[in-house]
């Protein structure tokens, strides 16, 4: 996921991209610790992702209260 693409999202669209990343991050712990994860890079894009997306959300809040 490339910054360009989440700063062009609302805070609306980026709250539900969020916790679709959360939810998808905490199956991939479950995955891990069973043994049935078959992608480990996989867990890395989304903490990436994850952090991305937190940072333009706090980007976004501050410039609309400015």
């Amino acid at each position: 996921m490339k910054a360009s693409d989440v700063r062009a999202k609302t805070l609306d669209e980026l709250r539900s991209e969020l916790e679709a990343l959360k939810k998808e991050q905490f199956n991939l712990r479950f995955q891990k610790a069973t043994g049935q994860l078959e992608n480990t890079a996989r867990v890395r894009q989304i903490r990436r992702d994850v952090a991305r997306i937190q940072t333009i959300m706090r980007d976004k809040r501050v410039t609309a209260n400015a």
